[in-house]
């Protein structure tokens, strides 16, 4: 059995919140979300995540299954790296590898974590040490290895003499364990150092010191072991992840004109061909389907898009669009709208908790509220559909074929039945018959010389 135990205990007081390091986002995802998927995809069967401060907020920021184990907190505790895993022994057999992660260094990838085990287990080592080459390692502990290539000791920077501050090899702090070497290590870990806590790296010179092998798999991307203390280092990693997101999107079929300027979520799914332009930010669970064009400045989030789908210059949120249906410029799709398809929404118009069937369009400067819209309705410019009475909203049912002229209120709730036609400029408060013309206006009045009279001319 292999499992993981994910550290995010921390405070992370350089990031200047009041919520734990591990739920500030990149890519629309906490940074413990990011680990915990990403060593769900690798393979591990179970994944332990030591919780501290914050923990309630941790637990509910966090979708994936995991196994939570909080780690006490208080004056006079030894704290550190190796007090956090210890959180964990009794979770930890003696026939399994454990690999310890952290859940501030999100852009790990599953790759490594698949390298890193299988190193581990074809070299029969104890433990082995995720390490990299920095150009300048100043302030990272540095591997030291025999002639072998085993690792034989992990000296931190303040500790070197001036031939291992030479060494450019680093310790990551991700690492991977047999879970009984582990145990026995945890158990002569001491915490008789500066800072009174106890630290994961002394289990390797404790495993050596029992003379078992311990390994070093060296990773040639130094930016996975990325992590995040501050809100630069966010801003940063955030920057690295979106690259990814956009190279993976590109390399299946997806066209981004200017990737530095398009921003993709890390959950979201999109189809090959679709043409994606500068400025566009799609957000959360969107899926978006082929052939599609997602114009300049355009946000969608948490949405369906189906196939041949242009939106231009708009906002989707928690919606639906079929095929072929074309939305915007500055279209606002609010939650709950489920637009059909070849359906036309066209500049200024806002639709809201509303469906809207097959070959229907409202072209501009409209707003559909708490409404079902049948097949080819026209909906004309100017059209509120009233749906607040002050104190609940009301729904409105407008049937197949309606034509709904200019200026037009329709105050809910009521229903217009199929084929019916509305005269711009009305305000419909009763049911309108199949078939039929409603007007409901004054009778236009002109009154002769009124602004002589008055006068009014200029």
């Amino acid at each position: 059995m292999i499992f993981s135990i994910i550290l995010a205990a921390g405070e992370g007081t350089r990031m200047k919140s009041k919520f734990p390091k591990v739920m500030h986002k990149i890519c629309g995802k906490p940074l413990l979300s990011h680990v915990i998927n990403t060593s769900r995809i690798s393979g591990i069967d179970k994944n332990i995540v030591i919780i501290g401060k914050g923990a309630d907020l941790v637990r509910n920021s966090v979708e994936e299954e995991v196994f939570f184990v909080e780690q006490p907190m208080g004056e006079g505790l030894p704290y550190g790296t190796g007090f956090a895993v210890m959180q964990a022994k009794d979770h930890i057999k003696d026939d399994s590898q454990v690999i310890i992660l952290y859940g501030d260094t999100p852009l790990i990838t599953k790759e490594t974590i698949r390298n890193i085990i299988d190193y581990h287990k074809n070299g029969n080592y104890e433990a082995t040490v995720l390490s990299a080459n920095f150009e300048d390692p100043t302030g990272y502990g540095r591997i030291l290895r025999d002639d072998k290539g085993n690792v034989k000791a992990i000296v931190e920077h303040k500790d070197a003499n001036e031939l291992e501050r030479k060494i450019k090899e680093i310790n990551s702090g991700i690492y991977c364990f047999n879970g009984k070497g582990l145990k026995v290590a945890l158990d002569k870990l001491d915490n008789n150092n500066a800072q009174n806590e106890y630290y994961i790296t002394d289990a390797i010179k404790i495993l050596n010191d029992l003379g078992l092998k311990v390994g070093g798999y060296k990773i040639s991307d130094s930016e996975e072991i990325f992590g995040i203390n501050s809100r630069i280092q966010l801003a940063e990693a955030e920057e690295i992840m979106r690259k990814r997101i956009n190279n993976y999107h590109m390399t299946n079929g997806v066209t981004i004109i200017s990737p530095n300027n398009t921003y993709i979520d890390a959950d979201v799914n999109i189809k090959r061909d679709t043409i994606i332009y500068p400025g566009a930010i799609i957000e959360g669970k969107t899926s978006i389907g082929e052939d599609c064009i997602i114009g300049q400045n355009s946000r969608i989030l948490d949405s369906h898009i189906g196939k041949g789908v242009e939106i231009q210059i708009s906002t989707i949120i928690e919606s639906k669009i079929d095929d072929n249906t074309h939305i915007g410029p500055y279209a606002y799709l609010r939650p709950n709208s489920d637009i059909g398809k070849n359906v036309k929404i066209g500049d200024f118009v806002e639709v809201k908790n509303s469906k809207i069937d097959d070959n229907s369009k409202a072209s501009h400067l409209s707003y559909i509220g708490d409404a079902h819209i049948g097949k080819g309705v026209n909906i004309g410019c100017g059209t509120i559909f009233v749906n607040y009475d002050g104190k609940k909203k009301h729904r409105t049912v407008v049937e197949d074929n309606v034509f709904i002229g200019c200026n037009s209120n329709i105050v809910s709730p009521v229903e217009i039945e199929e084929g019916a036609y509305i005269a711009a400029g009305s305000t419909i408060t009763e049911r309108v018959p199949k078939g039929s013309l409603s007007i409901a206006r004054a009778k236009q009045v002109n009154k002769e010389d009124w602004v002589k009279k008055k006068d009014f001319k200029k």
